[in-house]
């Protein structure tokens, strides 16, 4: 009698089913499903990076184009950004022009990539640029703020895979308690503080979010982007030298993403040490203490603090 492969013969049977399970198992170890491929999600920023991280998990592959102390809005587009956009599910950018010449957002038209604006919905402070006012884009160094960008993030991460929503917005709730928890012991240790010696002097005007929700006064040679440092009068210079004098300022701050020698020699003119590197545009390289955007709000807060009592 024939059996249901059509071999008369039982030891036949059992070689042929054997080979058959073989060939299922050595052809099902190189099948890759649709699940299997994380998605991918292409970000200007290490912040915007860090953010998407805390939403996606292991489910998604984050790439960043800027590294560690790369500075936005001087960064020019290289082949291998092209490329990393082409493999993207989903891009994201700061917004408002953090990137200089909105290079994020041409990468993913050109490629035909979505693209999510993480600041949209801050509510902005503005600043001068020439004759006209600009919406200042460092709004992540609020924590408040960066609870904006999470969700955005989210929003855009749960329409593009709305199957693991779920588990997406899980993430973004624990995310976002842990960055009021942040807000707090940055409230709390800004007061030991007093009100007088709250004078923040930087590089440039990446701190303003900050200085306005924690009660700082802020000076800086250059204006919202580093791309206005030729502008700097001497004029400019001495003001902020003569207001460092005249409040007596214990110390000034360099920034990761930036040139120090201006700051340098402001500190210098004004008779006031450096009190530190503080996180501006960039998060810190990869093992340390700055590399994740709690850890650089951390450190700057500390950094900050110690410097000024």
């Amino acid at each position: 009698m024939l059996n249901i492969f059509g071999i008369r013969n039982q030891s036949s049977v059992r070689s042929f089913v054997f080979l058959l399970l073989l060939i299922q198992a050595v052809a099902g170890s190189d099948v890759v499903t649709a699940d299997d491929e994380p998605k991918v999600v292409v970000c200007s920023t290490t912040q915007v990076a860090d953010f998407a991280r805390q939403i996606v998990g292991d489910r998604w592959e984050v790439v960043c184009v800027l590294s560690a102390a790369e500075d936005p809005h001087t960064y020019e587009v290289a082949g291998d950004d092209k490329q990393a956009v082409q493999r993207a599910d989903l891009c994201a950018e700061n917004g408002w022009n953090l990137e200089g010449h909105d290079w994020m957002k041409k990468l993913a038209s050109e490629a035909g990539k979505p693209i999510v604006t993480c600041i949209e919905g801050v509510n902005p402070l503005q600043m001068d640029e020439g004759e006209t006012t600009v919406k200042d884009p460092h709004a992540w160094l609020d924590p408040k703020n960066a609870e904006i960008y999470v969700k955005n993030l989210c929003e855009a991460i749960c329409g593009i895979d709305p199957d693991h929503a779920n588990e997406y917005r899980a993430r973004q709730a624990l995310y976002v308690d842990q960055l009021r928890m942040l807000r707090r012991w940055i409230g709390k240790t800004v007061n030991s503080l007093p009100a007088n010696q709250r004078l923040l002097v930087t590089h440039h005007d990446a701190f303003e979010y900050f200085c306005k929700a924690y009660n700082f006064q802020t000076e800086s040679p250059l204006g919202w982007t580093t791309a206005e440092m030729a502008e700097v009068t001497a004029g400019d210079r001495q003001s902020i030298v003569k207001k460092i004098r005249e409040l007596g300022v214990k110390a000034i701050f360099v920034e990761s993403s930036t040139n120090e020698d201006m700051i340098r020699g402001i500190a210098a003119d004004s008779g006031v040490g450096i009190g530190g590197k503080l996180y501006s545009d960039a998060m810190g390289e990869e093992g340390s203490a700055g590399e994740s955007y709690i850890g650089m709000m951390r450190e700057n807060v500390i950094t900050i603090v110690n410097a000024l009592k």
